[in-house]
Order: C-alpha cells, then structure tokens, then sequence
C-alpha cells in the first residue's frame, strides 16, 4: 500500500514518458540502478513494480488511480509469474488481456511493449538445496507460462500492442538459467537486468518514435 501511494505521488509530480508495470521482477530495476538510467533515463521513466503482485494485484492498482493523471506514450507490461503455481496458462493469459484492457481505456494514447513471461527454474530451499518438489513446481509453472506467453503473442498488433519474448538471451547452452543472471532462478541480477535493457531498448526506442 506504501508503494501504491508513492505511485499516485509519482503520477502527480511530473510527466512519464515510459512506465514499468509489474511484480517483483520490474520493481527489481532498483538493483541497477545505473542500467536503468542509461538505457531508460532519457524518457522519463517511473517504475511501478511491486513484489508479489499478481495479475489481480496490478487490477486493483489501475482500478484505484495508478493510471490516472498521467500520460505514458509507452507502458512496459510484464506479470503473471506470481500466478503460475495456482492458474494455468489460460487464465493468466485471460488476465493479462484485462490488464491490457483497462490500460487501453485509461491511457488510449499509451502504447503496450508487452513482455513475454519470464523463465523461471527450480529455486533452492533455506538450506540451499534444490529439492525434487521444486523442480517438480518449476515445471509445472513453465507448463502455465508457456501456455500464456503463447496467448500473449497473438496480442501483438504492430502498432498499439507489442509484445516481446527476451527469453532466450537469459538460457545457458545448456538450456537452463544461469545462475550468474538470475542467482534465485526467478529475479535477475545487475547483469541480468543488463542483458535486459540490451534487449528490450531497440524495441522501445521505435515505439517512442
């Protein structure tokens, strides 16, 4: 609740030309904090990440003011990891699109860069060990995010609505996630936020034009 009043605080001091919305993985930005104002700092970026938001979080937050007052020409939209473990595909795709549906009618002028969903692995316990019930849980979730980020994609119109899968710069050749990016198999670290910024800025930079 904090942050969510420190996001219509945000919304009335000042123009945002890019928003970030999301979960723990947008407000994560914060980890560095140098990448961000480089490749983002130009256009008056806020960042309206929330750690364990889910789908129906962010619902709330934009049905309480968080788009109101302002004026984006690009909002970055990724979320739905967090639902993974309880709705399938489907529904997170479904919710999703009702996100995308209340922006459009808050912020009509505003673009959506639509983020694919990303990756997740199996993440250590408090012992450190990686235990057969969370590799069984990351492929379960994987199951529902791929499924959803397969609806997602169809959302992408060219125009208003771009969406954009980065997932491949964070695998290994092996396949997996490397631990020296996402060190929790989940969040990225400076240099995954890095590879990050990379990816997503030529993208964002056509859809500022």
């Amino acid at each position: 609740f904090e942050l969510h009043e420190s996001f219509l605080a945000r919304g009335k001091s000042g123009p945002i030309g890019v928003l970030f919305l999301g979960d723990s993985i947008t407000e994560g930005w914060g980890k560095a904090p140098h990448v961000w104002e480089k490749y983002f700092g130009q256009y008056q970026t806020a960042n309206f990440g929330i750690g364990g938001d889910r789908t129906q979080h962010v619902i709330w937050r934009i049905e309480n003011g968080e788009l109101d007052a302002i004026s984006p020409k690009v909002l970055v939209l990724m979320i739905g990891t967090n639902n993974s473990g309880d709705y399938n595909g489907a529904e997170i795709a479904a919710a999703d699109k009702k996100i995308i549906e209340l922006i459009q009618a808050k912020l009509p002028g505003t673009k959506i860069l639509l983020h694919a969903i990303f990756r997740r692995g199996p993440r250590k316990n408090k012992e450190g060990v990686v235990t057969y019930e969370a590799v069984l849980d990351a492929q379960k979730r994987m199951v529902a995010i791929n499924t959803a980020n397969a609806e997602l994609a169809k959302l992408d119109n060219g125009t208003t609505i771009r969406y954009l899968d980065i997932n491949a710069r964070f695998l290994g050749n092996d396949g997996t996630i490397p631990h020296i990016i996402m060190p929790d198999q989940l969040h990225p670290n400076a240099a995954g936020y890095q590879l990050w910024a990379e990816a997503v800025k030529p993208l964002l930079d056509e859809m500022m034009r």
